[in-house]
């Protein structure tokens, strides 16, 4: 006769969502919506170029940049003209829930600094880092190459940005999985020792999308270290240009720290599980956007496969 085993007295987990294959599904299709709905002329030029070029104080396309001090100004302009991309908010989504319910208004600045700190510095070092490695082999990399190719196939640039795109947008989709409790965390034991661990992933995602950034007055500035070959200024510009990129989102998270009193903390753990449907939510419709827009609906272009889209610009 064989002992019975004893029961499992450990507690139901709190912070699991309900109705999770719910939060899954309208997550993808809301990355997928946004992928049918994007439209890069309209960001890149009509908001990226402008913005640049209003900055600087000239036409930004084309324009020689004339300098280390023009191509750091140039690099702020063009990251200041790209922000408003799908990593940069599900950056800051995967954050929002650190900030803090302290009652004075320096108190709630400090606690959203914190985490806001360590993802700007992943971001700058891996930003700063790839900068010495363009200044070194820019020269030699698919985005340096300005060939023109017939319709139907894809510049070296672009495939490059299919490859390093694709898997930034199914790491997202796994820490988005993970973060609702569908699949190992691979970041749960790190942030138990480290609870701003995933504000340092944040940062490090940031900071590879200039790998495969594809805009075009970024790749101006590319092109511009890669001929330098000075490796201060690589890292310099591409530092600058992450900063650029990020400071708008980053001033409004602080501004939503100061302004809400808390109150966005307090909804927040008012109901479990709550903290992981918004992170989960935003690293999913980030990632399926990314995947789609920079693999599914790149490839649509060749003809290969077919990915409908709304022309609305």
């Amino acid at each position: 006769m064989t002992a019975t085993q004893p029961r499992s007295t450990a507690p139901p987990r709190t912070d699991v969502p309900d109705h999770r294959g719910r939060i899954v599904l309208f997550s993808f299709l809301g990355g997928f919506a946004l992928t049918v709905l994007w439209s890069a002329p309209f960001v890149d030029k009509v908001i990226g170029e402008n913005v640049t070029s209003a900055i600087i104080g000239h036409e930004a396309t084309g324009a020689p940049i004339a300098g280390i001090l023009s191509g750091v100004l140039f690099a702020f302009a063009s990251g200041l003209g790209g922000t408003f991309t799908a990593c940069n908010i599900a950056a800051l989504g995967a954050v929002a829930p650190m900030l803090g319910e302290r009652r004075s208004i320096k108190g709630r600045i400090t606690q959203a600094l914190v985490p806001l700190g360590w993802l700007v510095a992943a971001m700058a070092v891996v930003s700063a880092l790839y900068g010495v490695v363009v200044a070194f082999f820019g020269t030699h990399m698919p985005q340096y190459s300005t060939v023109t190719v017939a319709s139907g196939q894809l510049a070296p640039r672009l495939i490059q940005s299919l490859v390093v795109f694709g898997v930034l947008g199914l790491v997202m989709i796994y820490l988005g999985l993970a973060a609702l409790h569908l699949v190992p965390d691979p970041l749960a034991k790190v942030s138990a020792r480290f609870p701003h661990a995933r504000s340092l992933v944040m940062g490090v995602l940031i900071g590879l999308f200039l790998i495969g950034r594809p805009f075009g007055l970024y790749r101006q500035l590319f092109r511009d270290v890669a001929d330098s070959g000075n490796p201060l200024y690589g890292a310099l510009s591409f530092l600058t240009q992450s900063l650029g990129n990020i400071v708008v989102l980053a001033v409004l998270f602080l501004l939503l720290a100061v302004a809400t009193g808390g109150r966005v903390q307090r909804w927040l753990t008012s109901k479990p599980g709550r903290v992981a449907v918004v992170a989960g939510s935003a690293l999913l419709v980030a990632g399926v956007f990314t995947f789609l827009y920079w693999d599914v609906r790149l490839l649509a272009r060749t003809g290969v496969i077919w990915f409908p889209t709304i022309t609305w610009y």
